[in-house]
C-alpha cells in the first residue's frame, strides 16, 4: 500500500500580518506531522518567497502543477489568517481530491485595537466559495493548535482520505463466480464499474488450481515461508503435512494472482467446488492474507470486498478486518448477536495462542483448510457496502465483544445498543447476512469518506449521525 500523500497549502491575505500567517504555517506544520500518522506531506516551499497560498494566479497555477506531478491524495488549506478565498477553491476544484478547511482560533486584539488574523471570517468566506465551485469539503472547527478538537478532526480527515484513495483505486480479484444457491451475492458489475470506477479481475477456479498445483510442486521462498508460518502459529495436529502444503500453496497462488493484477482485495469461492477439486478449503489461506492487508472475502462477495478494503484503509493500513455472517441472537443478552464463518478470522486475532487447524465441520467430505476459534472482543465497527435498484449505502455500527456459549468455526459474541433495531435496517435493506468488522473506531472516517464518493450514502445506526457530527465537532472533549 502506497502511503497517503496531503498536499499542505497554508493561505493567508495580504492585508492581515504576514508574519503572523508564517509563524503559523511553521506550527501547523510542525504539529500535524507530531500526531503520528502515516502519510507524506507535500507542501508548498519553493513556489514562493513564503511557500504560502495568496492572492497569486501564477502561484496558484503553480501549485495545481505541484500537486498534480507529485499525486496527492488530498489537501490541507489552514487558515493562517483570513485567507484567500478565491485561489483555495480553484486549487480545490482543479485537483478534485478531498478538501480539508480549518483555520487556529484567533487572539484577542492588541492593545491599539488591531487584530493579526481574523482566521475565523475568512473560513465563513471560503465555505461559501468552495459551495460555489462545488468543492466538497471537510471543516473542522475553529480551534487553537494544539486542542483535541483539531486533532481529532484533522486524523479523522486523514483516515477517510484514506479510505477515498483506495475507494477510488479498487480492483478485486474475483475467483470464481458466486455459490448458485446465494442470490444475496448478486451484484452488478457494470455498475459498480460505471459509477464508481471499481474493476473486477475474474478468473476460474481452474486457474487457481492450476497455479496452486504448480506452487505446491515447486521449492520457492514463498511457499516455505507460509508452510513455516502455519507450522508455527496453529496447532496443526489434526491435518497432515500434505495438507500443509496444499494450504500454504493455495495462499501463495492467490497473493500473486492479486500481485500481479494489482488487486487490493479478493472474493472467492470458497466452496463446494474448491474442495471437491483440491481437497482443501481456502479458509485459512483467506485468514493469513486477510493478516497480510488483502483482506479475503467467502462465497465470491464483492461487496464484502469493496467493505473490507474501506474498512482496512480507515485504520490507515495498521489493522486487520475480519469478514462474518451475522449468524443467531445470543441465548440470554437480548442485544447480543454472534459473528461466525467456517474459520477465515485473521490467525492474529484469535484468542488462543495457538488455534486449531481443523478440517470442516458442515461438509461431507470435511475437507482441511479451516481456522477454527474464538477472536478477541473489546470494541469494533461492523461496516457494509451494499446496494441495489441503483442505489448503494454504507451501514455503519459499533459493537463490543461479550461471553457467549462455544461453537464451532471462527467467531466472536457482540452486543450492540439495540439489536432489533439493527436487525430491522438489516432486514431491510439493502443488506445482506455479512459485515465487515475491525477492532477500531472507524465510524467518522467511514462517514466523512462517503461526501467524497458521489452515489454513496453513509448510513449509521451507533452512533446517529447527529452524535458523529457532534463528536466530530468535539462536543465529549
Amino acid at each position: 500500500m502506497k502511503k497517503l500523500k496531503l498536499g499542505y497549502a497554508p493561505t493567508r491575505r495580504f492585508t492581515f500580518s504576514a508574519e503572523d500567517a508564517f509563524k503559523y504555517k511553521v506550527m501547523i506544520k510542525e504539529k500535524i506531522q507530531s500526531f503520528g500518522m502515516d502519510f507524506e506531506l507535500v507542501d508548498l516551499e519553493g513556489i514562493n518567497e513564503e511557500g504560502l497560498l495568496y492572492d497569486d494566479h501564477i502561484a496558484a497555477d503553480r501549485i495545481v502543477e505541484r500537486f498534480k506531478r507529485e499525486n496527492v491524495d488530498a489537501v490541507f488549506f489552514p487558515h493562517c489568517n483570513f485567507g484567500t478565498e478565491d485561489t483555495v477553491a480553484r486549487v480545490g476544484k482543479a485537483l478534485g481530491k478531498p478538501v480539508l478547511l480549518w483555520g487556529p482560533r484567533d487572539e484577542a486584539p492588541l492593545e491599539d485595537g488591531m487584530r493579526l488574523r481574523d482566521t475565523q471570517c475568512g473560513l465563513f468566506a471560503t465555505g461559501k466559495v468552495l459551495r460555489r465551485f462545488n468543492v466538497p469539503f471537510t471543516y473542522v472547527t475553529n480551534s487553537r493548535v494544539d486542542s483535541p478538537v483539531f486533532e481529532r478532526g484533522f486524523t479523522n480527515f486523514v483516515a477517510a482520505a484514506n479510505v477515498v484513495k483506495q475507494f477510488r483505486n479498487l480492483r478485486i480479484l474475483q475467483i470464481g463466480p458466486r455459490p448458485t444457491s446465494f442470490w444475496t451475492m448478486i451484484c452488478n458489475e457494470g455498475e459498480l464499474l460505471e459509477r464508481f470506477g471499481i474493476e473486477l479481475h475474474p478468473i476460474t477456479l481452474i486457474d487457481i488450481q492450476r497455479a496452486s498445483q504448480r506452487i505446491e510442486k515447486g521449492s520457492s521462498s514463498e511457499l516455505a515461508e507460509a508452510i513455516d508460518y502455519i507450522k508455527a502459529k496453529l496447532d496443526w495436529s489434526e491435518v497432515t503435512e500434505e495438507d500443509v502444503r496444499r494450504i500454504a500453496a493455495l495462499k501463495v497462488a492467490m497473493k500473486q494472482y492479486a500481485v500481479q493484477n494489482g488487486c487490493s482485495a479478493i472474493a472467492i469461492q470458497c466452496w463446494s467446488a474448491l474442495q471437491e477439486a483440491m481437497g482443501i478449503m481456502p479458509c485459512l489461506a483467506n485468514a493469513i492474507l486477510t493478516d497480510e492487508q488483502i483482506p479475503v472475502t467467502c462465497e465470491t462477495d464483492i461487496h464484502g470486498a469493496i467493505t473490507s478494503v474501506m474498512v482496512q484503509a480507515a485504520t490507515m493500513n495498521q489493522l486487520p478486518t475480519f469478514f462474518a455472517d451475522l449468524t443467531v441472537r445470543h441465548p440470554e443478552n437480548e442485544n447480543g448477536e454472534l459473528l461466525f464463518h467456517c474459520g477465515n478470522f485473521p490467525v492474529s486475532l484469535s484468542v488462543e495462542e495457538r488455534p486449531k487447524l481443523s478440517r470442516h465441520f458442515l461438509f461431507d467430505d470435511h475437507a482441511p483448510g479451516t481456522h477454527e476459534g474464538e477472536i478477541k472482543g473489546g470494541g469494533m465497527t461492523l461496516a457494509r457496502f451494499d446496494g441495489d435498484h441503483g442505489e448503494y449505502q454504507l451501514f455503519l455500527g459499533k459493537a463490543r465483544g461479550i461471553q457467549g456459549p462455544y461453537t464451532r468455526g471462527s467467531y466472536v459474541w457482540v452486543e450492540v445498543n439495540d439489536w432489533p433495531l439493527w436487525e430491522e435496517k438489516l432486514v431491510k435493506g439493502p443488506y445482506v447476512h455479512h459485515s465487515v468488522g475491525i477492532h477500531a473506531n472507524v465510524i467518522p472516517a467511514l462517514y466523512e469518506a462517503c461526501n467524497y464518493i458521489p452515489g454513496l450514502t453513509a448510513d449509521p445506526v451507533d452512533p446517529t449521525e447527529q452524535q458523529i457530527q457532534a463528536w466530530l465537532r468535539g462536543s465529549n472533549l
